[in-house]
């Protein structure tokens, strides 16, 4: 298999980060701001591995991210796992433009014991800053946003 310029695409973020987020999980509190750093590498030319600590509310989190295209699917495919849950994460989704968007189905924190899906989208402003954002989608179809941050490459 060679590598196509979806995989190619995926080479934007490779380096250092920074990110500052903000996460609304409940909509009668104020917003949680969470701050963190991520170090993006290729694994070989298919894969961006992600690895990100994140500092919230006194915890700090490690999670790991695996981003590819699969050709077959002609989707981006990927993976997510963290410190505080144990779900894995198995990501679908597109590039548009700047932006890739991310799916998957996980434990909805909004109503436990049941699934939701998540979209989490990654829209690369400049070399050096994606914007993030995080929504679930609800009972009656629509997206809610709880989570939006910026990163900016340090390296």
């Amino acid at each position: 298999t060679k590598p196509t310029e979806q995989h190619q695409w995926l080479q934007q973020f490779v380096g250092e980060w920074t990110s500052v987020t903000e996460c609304k999980v409940d909509p009668s509190q104020p917003p949680i701001e969470c701050a963190g750093k991520m170090q993006s590498r290729m694994l070989g030319e298919f894969w961006v591995v992600n690895e990100s600590k994140m500092s919230m509310m006194g915890t700090t989190m490690s999670a790991m991210q695996t981003i590819g295209y699969d050709q077959n699917k002609k989707k981006y495919v990927g993976t997510w796992v963290d410190s505080m849950t144990d779900h894995l994460w198995k990501y679908e989704g597109s590039v548009e433009g700047k932006t890739l968007t991310l799916e998957a189905e996980g434990p909805n924190w909004m109503k436990p014991g049941t699934m939701a899906k998540y979209r989490d989208i990654y829209e690369v402003k400049s070399a050096d800053e994606i914007a993030v954002r995080s929504a679930i989608q609800m009972e009656d179809g629509s997206w809610s946003t709880f989570m939006t941050g910026t990163s900016k490459r340090i390296k």
